[in-house]
């Protein structure tokens, strides 16, 4: 008699293609031309293309060298938690009133997943996370993975926020939904509502009693300074009284890309409310992974609790965001002298570390093909891919496409 082949518990299971962003690294490092560029990866560079490690995490590491290895408690360092969580919430009734639950997180990601995980155990009947379209790739993926009924609402036409389609299609959205924002510099198209349109997305998500969830990776890293990145969600907490989540990561702000450290906090009504979201983060937390990692967070914490430290990464912020606004104008300028087709205004228009360059997929492709460019499909760039010895070179090979390839 033969053997039985057992069936394989794996037997239906599908390939899944790999995440688009990383790809595009991968291809970048495997080229070998020395024109290459990459403006697809989400990572600040130097003028020089290189990684640049901050003058305040420098300090903050000689600080910090032999903090140890030990676990940190379920809800993560309480000396970055508090300072990072002041750091948004500062000035607030919110703050001052004892009214914001914080949990240490794997970064952004991490925080956006604890904040999903956190609001379903904490009220199972909200079923449906509203996004933008487009939106940051993983938004869609995290919180479908969560159980959410993932809805797009309309944000991008024609190089711009398009505020009507937004408006239209939230006011049609499920009443009590939870909605991730992006408190600036909007990824991926660097769009971002203007401060009276805050003032009317914040009206109807208050009127449809939806809750809202800041996605906060870039504060500081915008405009140079964090309480003005922060501006809408003091609007939503401190103005409207509204409850919500900030989720923060110190990925860009502080370079510490690979430390992933990040934050999730929820500003509740009360102070018992704030306690009982405590304690379903350190459940959901213990659930995942347990404890954080301690050695960023003693960075970030280092960073933000000593003084002379903390005006360091202010002037550390302020010289990434103008680096990144000025090679946005360089590129500007050199597609204007070109003469490229099109309107390129809004390259200057947008903000934040990336841009929306309108270009077609076919484009897309010649670029990488003849001038070893690699970029996102979707023709979102990483402006602080860019800078004095590449961004002509970029400018050009751009005109090119743009004249040559539909």
């Amino acid at each position: 008699m033969g053997s039985i082949q057992p069936t394989s518990v794996f037997a239906s299971a599908e390939y899944i293609p790999p995440d688009a962003i990383f790809e595009v690294t991968k291809g970048f490092l495997a080229d070998s031309d020395p024109r290459k560029v990459n403006v697809g990866a989400g990572t600040y560079r130097d003028e020089n293309g290189k990684p640049w490690v901050l003058p305040s995490v420098r300090m903050a590491k000689e600080i910090v060298a032999n903090c140890g290895h030990e676990y940190l408690p379920i809800a993560g360092l309480k000396t970055f938690r508090d300072k990072a969580a002041e750091l948004v919430f500062h000035d607030t009734k919110a703050w001052s009133e004892g009214r914001v639950a914080t949990c240490q997180s794997l970064s952004g990601t991490g925080a956006l997943h604890l904040a999903g995980l956190a609001l379903k155990k904490a009220n199972p009947t909200l079923k449906t996370a509203l996004i933008t379209e487009p939106t940051w790739s993983n938004h869609d993926l995290l919180f479908s993975s969560l159980g959410f009924e993932v809805i797009k609402l309309p944000y991008y036409k024609t190089g711009a926020f398009d505020f009507p389609s937004y408006m239209a299609a939230l006011r049609a959205a499920p009443s009590g939904s939870v909605i991730v924002l992006h408190s600036c510099a909007h990824n991926p198209t660097g769009c971002d509502p203007s401060k009276e349109q805050w003032k009317e997305i914040a009206t109807v998500i208050a009127e449809k009693s939806m809750f809202p969830v800041f996605d906060s990776a870039y504060l500081g890293f915008n405009s140079g300074n964090v309480d003005e990145d922060a501006w809408a969600i003091r609007y939503f907490i401190e103005e409207l009284k509204m409850e919500a989540s900030v989720c923060l990561s110190f990925a860009k702000s502080m370079g510490l890309y690979g430390e992933r450290i990040g934050l999730v906090t929820f500003s509740t009504g009360s102070q018992d409310t704030a306690r009982v979201m405590n304690s379903i983060l350190e459940n959901v937390q213990r659930a995942t992974v347990s404890t954080p990692p301690v050695y960023g967070a003693q960075i970030a914490g280092a960073v933000l609790n000593t003084p002379e430290i903390a005006k360091q990464w202010a002037q550390d912020l302020i010289t990434m965001s103008s680096r990144v606004q000025s090679t946005r104008r360089k590129l500007y300028e050199e597609l204007l002298r070109l003469g490229t087709p099109g309107d390129w205004s809004h390259i200057v228009k947008q903000s934040g570390m990336f841009g929306y360059t309108g270009i077609s997929p076919a484009q897309i492709k010649e670029l990488q093909l003849k001038y070893h460019i690699y970029m996102a499909d979707t023709s979102r760039i990483s402006i602080a891919g860019l800078n004095e010895s590449n961004v002509e070179y970029f400018a050009q090979a751009m005109d090119h496409v743009v004249r040559t390839i539909n």
